[in-house]
């Protein structure tokens, strides 16, 4: 028997999951042939809209800002005058894009999303060595712009700075190039300024591996840190070390030398967390210059909530640097991009990885999109349960689960706060030609922050197209 949503505990989500034409192995599609912009830095809001972010003093983009918004830009030795856009958002149902206004530089910064779904971006060049910025995601007929803060601003300048977002919705702000510390927005009470972290000064070396450090919030609500070739677990409440993990054989993984890095899904007792960190150039590559040194193919693993955590090594089919790590709504990890020698940096990168790289931490089961239509609730609370009920033209075997999936910020190959969460659930149960799931919600901010999660259902390693929801204390 159904019941209504006010007289039972259970929140009600309806999901239809059907197949789409695409075949096996997969294909690209090419939805636009020119963005306007490099795409430095990307971010998928919640309104299925994608921003894009560059550079701000590199002369004229292919998209020009809506007449009479133009800025004065004396860090452009090409057009002091700039009336073009170096931040478009792009509407993913029509493909159309629509110029965005960025004020100050934006190069090599940082990103996240706070928990009411807005996008907070720091620092950057020049300018933009201190500024905040925030845009606020809208429906794709609606006008959303970027604002830039004048009421607060970066502690320490930071360029090539790492965020995430903490379990109480703040989010720290990690290291950048010559800044060996860690602040927080919004900024803390209890402090008068940012915090040192010695580790970042003590993995850097003379070409400045320690930059975009790994950074990902464990469930037992410390911080795993990654630089260079070492890591440590970190107390951002009390701001110190706690563990130091064993060093990643393989040499620098860490921009210049730009391997990239994951945290496997969360599921079970959410109580332990595996960091997989893979590819990297070969040290010495970016201080040389060299664009034809083999880039590593080597992928470290290890259980990071370990009593004594040791580093598992495997081999990837290809070495690849300046790869991205893309968590799939499956569990899987889709590794792309990047180059097979090389390193990062201005052209120095050569021979392009162009083969996609499945990387299976369970025993997977192919990978064929299908559809979901929910009647999907806008908000879900920590530890609440929820009915989920799907319709499904392949038949359900085992059980079907159901992952919810955040958008990170994507830059530099590492997806700053990107994070997938399995939820707890019970054996799908027929009902009226349609499946019962009841699932909890993740029961706290150290397993997934608050903010805006993609809800995919998976049936046989088959993922749903994601709806989002809105996951709140």
């Amino acid at each position: 028997m159904e019941t209504s949503f006010s007289s039972h505990p259970w929140l009600l989500i309806f999901i239809t999951l059907s197949t789409v034409h695409a075949q096996l192995p997969g294909s690209w599609e090419l939805l636009v042939s020119n963005a306007g912009v490099a795409s430095m830095h990307t971010a998928v809001t919640r309104f299925n809209t994608v921003v894009l972010l560059d550079r701000t003093n590199i002369g004229p983009s292919r998209k020009m800002l809506p007449k009479g918004h133009c800025r004065y830009d004396r860090h452009d030795d090409v057009l002091k005058k700039d009336c073009y856009a170096h931040s478009v958002v792009f509407d993913l149902q029509t493909n159309e894009i629509r110029p965005l206004m960025i004020l100050t530089d934006t190069w090599c910064s940082s990103g996240q999303f706070l928990s009411d779904g807005t996008l907070l971006q720091t620092g950057g060049d020049l300018d933009g060595f201190k500024k905040i910025r925030k845009f606020e995601p809208c429906e794709p007929d609606r006008f959303c712009d970027w604002v830039e803060l004048k009421d607060v601003e970066l502690i320490n300048g930071r360029w090539y700075a790492t965020n995430q977002i903490l379990p109480d919705g703040t989010v720290i702000i990690v290291g950048g190039r010559g800044t060996n510390t860690v602040e927080y927005y919004p900024p803390r009470k209890t402090q008068n300024g940012a915090v040192e972290l010695k580790f970042l000064a003590e993995v850097e070396d003379n070409q400045m591996d320690n930059l975009y450090p790994y950074v990902h919030l464990l469930p037992n609500s410390h911080l795993f840190i990654f630089a260079n070739n070492k890591a440590v677990m970190y107390d951002h409440e009390d701001n110190k070390v706690i563990h130091e993990y064993p060093e990643l054989s393989g040499g620098p993984r860490n921009y210049p030398s730009a391997g990239s890095s994951v945290m496997l899904a969360l599921d079970g007792d959410f109580k332990t967390a595996v960091i997989v960190i893979c590819g990297g150039a070969e040290y010495g590559a970016f201080i040389e210059r060299s664009t034809d040194t083999p880039a590593h193919g080597s992928c470290g693993r290890i259980i990071a909530t370990d009593q004594n955590p040791v580093w598992e090594m495997e081999d990837m089919p290809f070495g690849r640097v300046m790869g991205d790590m893309v968590m799939l709504p499956t569990g899987d990890v889709l590794i792309i991009n990047g180059a097979q020698s090389g390193t990062q940096g201005f052209e120095m990168g050569s021979n392009p990885c162009l083969n996609p790289v499945l990387y299976r931490p369970d025993q997977p089961i192919g990978l064929r999109f299908m559809t979901l239509n929910p009647g999907i609730p806008e908000t879900v609370r920590y530890g609440e349960a929820f009915d989920v009920f799907v319709t499904v033209p392949l038949p359900v075997v085992g059980v079907v689960e159901v992952n919810f999936g955040n958008a990170p910020f994507a830059t530099h190959s590492f997806s700053q706060g990107q994070r997938l969460v399995k939820l707890t659930v019970t054996p799908s149960v027929p009902v009226d030609g349609r499946y019962r799931i009841k699932c909890t919600a993740p029961p706290n901010g150290a397993v997934a922050p608050p903010g805006y999660y993609m809800a995919f259902a998976v049936n046989q390693g088959v993922p749903s197209v994601a709806r989002w929801v809105h996951l709140v204390p």
